[in-house]
């Protein structure tokens, strides 16, 4: 009688060949796993006589995955870490378990660090693993459990929950927003921060905005480029400029008053919005109290972009140089819904 268990390929052999498929390097595969890289290339090795085929194909200062190497790599990658999983589980005595989530650097900075603590002063026996990319990664094939993405309804798979939608406004520091708010063509006065990202989405761009708000051929003082948002808005909190702000993302700054917003009505409302992707839809447990959780603070942050009064954000002169006298807060305008 043929035994399956029999027919699997060596572990030792397998693990190495899924590090470095996942670097598409050996010798960072082999770092990843503390050996040489000669071990680790003989593993390999070892894997391909086991099985009668390549699984890699080796280029000068380069390797690829052959087709075999791909199907390999899309089974053995997530089986691999929920194995590792459950090794930490039962090595823990069952009291520690671990989910991964992934967004970009902004989202993960300015928007779900901020309020980990929370979730893991409710939940000690869930470890939560972050992982901050520019990419969309394959969840299943990484192994991980839940995505935040910022995209259009049309661009994310079927089942993915609409968090909160995307407002963008011009926001800088008190000090710098006493005379940059004072009036549109104020603004070209001063230095604009810009994100400085090849696939920046609709209104994350000066050139943009200025374009729409009748200012396409103006001037302003001087740019400041950088391409990650989240320090992007700590120098308009220092005071470096005025930045265009997401403002699901910054709306903490907003109401604490480290940053202001100009007084808009409709101009940077996107339909953009930001997604909860599962990997898997009979997630864990301990994933499912995660994505409950995070589905909680997303409404909370909708309750307060409904609330948020723009013009009442924009301070007085007097406000700004620390007189103390009563805000002059103009008309209100209201935040808009996210849509």
């Amino acid at each position: 009688m043929n035994n399956p268990l029999l027919n699997l390929p060596p572990l030792d052999a397998l693990r190495g060949f899924v590090a470095v498929a996942r670097r598409m390097s050996i010798t960072q595969g082999a770092n990843d796993l503390c050996l040489t890289q000669s071990a680790v290339s003989r593993q390999i090795l070892a894997l391909e006589e086991y099985l009668g085929t390549p699984v890699l194909v080796r280029k000068h200062r380069a390797i690829a995955l052959t087709e075999e190497g791909e199907r390999l790599m899309a089974l053995a990658s997530p089986w691999m870490d929920r194995l590792a999983e459950f090794t930490q589980s039962v090595r823990n005595n069952g009291h520690t378990r671990s989910i991964t989530i992934t967004a970009s650097f902004g989202v993960t900075a300015l928007w779900l660090l901020p309020k980990l603590a929370v979730f893991q002063d409710a939940n000690p026996n869930i470890d939560v693993r972050v992982t901050a990319t520019t990419h969309v990664l394959d969840l299943k094939q990484e192994g991980i459990d839940l995505a935040i993405r910022y995209a259009r309804e049309a661009n994310v798979p079927s089942g993915a929950i609409r968090l909160f939608g995307e407002r963008i406004v011009p926001i800088a520091s008190k000090a710098v927003a006493v005379q940059a708010f004072k009036s549109p063509h104020a603004l070209l006065n001063e230095v604009l921060l810009e994100y400085d990202e090849p696939r920046a989405r609709p209104w994350l761009r000066w050139s943009e905005w200025l374009a729409v708000a009748g200012m396409a051929d103006a001037k302003p003082k001087a740019y400041l480029h950088c391409n990650q948002y989240n320090q992007l808005v700590q120098l308009a909190v220092d005071g470096r400029g005025v930045a265009l702000g997401r403002v699901p993302l910054v709306l903490p700054m907003l109401m604490d008053g480290r940053l202001v917003v100009v007084p808009i009505n409709k101009i940077g409302e996107s339909d953009y919005a930001y997604w909860l992707v599962d990997a898997l839809p009979d997630a864990r447990p301990e994933a499912a109290i995660f994505r409950e959780w995070l589905i909680s603070e997303a409404r909370h942050t909708v309750g307060q972009m409904e609330s948020l009064e723009f013009a009442a954000l924009t301070p007085s002169p007097s406000e700004a140089d620390g007189s103390g006298q009563k805000r002059n807060s103009g008309t209100p305008q209201n935040a808009g819904r996210s849509r």
